[in-house]
């Protein structure tokens, strides 16, 4: 039940939009506007019944949900009210439980609700015993009342191709995108954002009778949990940002960072096949797999590649370079799918391998399930930081981006439906504060970059970083590093922070 980013990712995705980049100042944490724990007294007093969850797949895990209720607007919590989806791997041992840690996989717009299982996979036992880990579905995705805007593909991963036709077409998607959203919840998106999913994550806290919580996000879910260590401090118990972005750079700049760490993950990766040439065929040397890589791309443009019932061009090719690129420890199924697309593109008939079957389904077909899940990944991005509004600032980045990035260039400095959201983002909350969190960042993170990371350490003045090196984004449980495995544990396990910074070995 491995996560898919946006930010990721995006994934997926998923990280958008432009903010300052002066380092925050510690700033008082703010209460729910307008509303004082009296008004959200029926919410935080809601009873909780936990039952077998209904998705099989879920349920097999071990998992048992429920849902919750908070208001749309907290503003005015005596107006209507939205549903959650949570859910829960309990604690089997009640004599050594210590309380309950919130979770989020990252996105935004990554569903939640199996995160815990996945997490319970590297907890040692005694860690395991001491918690219920608690999933969620954010405010309009997935089983919590979601968002549907009729969205058809991912509008924000999509390359222009060598020449300006493509852009002027992201354009026209990306606006598309934004009216269809707003046309049909004029009433929601603008109360769909980080801090009132952090209030959303106090309700729920609340709502199971516990005084503090402990948090773990991947990705965005870092952004998330800093926001709610800066709204509510004194609820936290243990925090984990494990693969974390810049706040003051979440957003645009965050998208625009992902371009020159993809180009080192290409070339990363060319320098391990290169001497696997005789079983791959990619190239004797690492330049010749990059050229190799780049080739593949620009004679998709002229001949598009087709995979059963999709076609591949120089607009949508990149997203999947990007997105089998994320950890060195799928350099061999990255190998795989090149090999499998430079058969397509000969007109070779063979069967897609799952990862490859299973990306083009979701680029392609997202009205399958993933669809929602965009809609969500705007409504939060959107809802959070004003994006750039001229289409010919995306441009002129995009063109000074082409010689040092000719794979991603395009891809992370072009135009997003935020560019033609309506309205400003009524909430922004910055983030600077004291509060102790452990932090756990891979030095080759293509998602939120080490340097993304840094700046979350800055801003996180009570956090201590665990550097782990190599390639991946999400580094626990599943990267192979006893070292941050053991850090991540031990913090949960005691409470306690290493003394100073930690930079794990290979």
């Amino acid at each position: 039940m491995r996560k898919l980013t946006v930010i990721t990712a995006a994934a997926a995705a998923v990280g958008t939009i432009l903010t300052g980049c002066t380092q925050p100042q510690p700033d008082p944490a703010p209460a729910a506007p307008s509303a004082s724990a009296a008004d959200l007294d029926r919410y935080y007093r809601q009873p909780v019944s936990w039952a077998a969850c209904a998705d099989e797949q879920l349920a097999a895990t071990g998992s048992e949900c429920a849902t919750v209720d908070v208001p749309l607007d907290y503003r005015d919590p005596q107006g209507a009210s939205i549903e959650l989806a949570i859910s829960r791997m309990a604690s089997t041992d009640p004599d050594s439980r210590r309380g309950i840690i919130l979770t989020n996989p990252g996105g935004p717009g990554g569903r939640g609700l199996g995160m815990p299982a996945n997490l319970r996979e590297g907890m040692a036992p005694d860690v395991s015993d001491a918690y219920d880990v608690i999933g969620m579905d954010t405010r309009g995705l997935g089983a919590s009342t979601p968002l549907d805007c009729g969205l058809t593909d991912m509008t924000w991963f999509r390359a222009t191709g060598a020449g300006r036709s493509g852009f002027d077409e992201n354009v026209q998607r990306a606006s598309k995108a934004a009216d269809l959203c707003w046309d049909k919840y004029p009433d929601v998106l603008p109360h769909t954002n980080t801090a009132n999913i952090a209030r959303d994550l106090d309700v729920i806290r609340e709502a199971l009778g516990e005084e503090k919580a402990s948090y773990y996000g991947w990705s965005y879910g870092t952004v998330l949990g800093a926001t709610y260590s800066q709204m509510f401090p004194e609820r936290i118990d243990r925090l984990v940002l494990d693969s974390a972005a810049d706040p003051a750079k979440y957003g645009i700049e965050m998208f625009r960072d992902m371009g020159p760490a993809n180009e080192k993950a290409i070339d990363d990766f060319a320098a391990w096949a290169a001497p696997r040439h005789a079983e791959y065929g990619l190239g004797a040397t690492p330049q010749l797999v990059r050229v190799g890589i780049e080739q593949l791309i620009a004679d998709a443009a002229v001949t598009p590649i087709t995979v059963g019932q999709f076609t591949l061009d120089d607009h949508t090719l990149p997203f999947v370079l990007y997105f089998n690129a994320t950890s060195d420890t799928d350099n061999a199924a990255f190998a795989e799918a090149l090999v499998q697309l430079r058969q397509f593109a000969a007109g070779k008939q063979v069967t897609p391998m799952p990862k490859l079957a299973g990306l083009l389904q979701a680029m392609f077909r997202p009205e399958s399930g993933t669809g929602p899940d965009y809609a969500s990944t705007l409504a939060i991005l959107c809802g959070d930081r004003a994006m750039p509004t001229d289409p010919e600032w995306y441009w002129l980045n995009i063109e000074r981006a082409r010689a040092d990035q000719p794979i991603f260039g395009s891809v992370h400095n072009s135009i997003t439906p935020c560019a033609f959201w309506r309205g400003e983002p009524i909430e922004q909350v910055e983030i600077g504060n004291d509060t102790p969190a452990l932090q756990v960042q891979s030095l080759g993170d293509t998602r939120t970059t080490y340097e993304e990371g840094l700046g979350m350490h800055r801003a996180m003045r009570g956090s201590r970083l665990v550097t782990v090196p190599g390639r991946t984004h999400a580094v626990f449980p599943d990267y192979p590093n006893d070292c941050a495995r053991d850090a991540v544990n031990d913090y949960l396990r005691e409470g306690t922070l290493p003394s100073e910074d930690v930079v794990c070995e290979a």
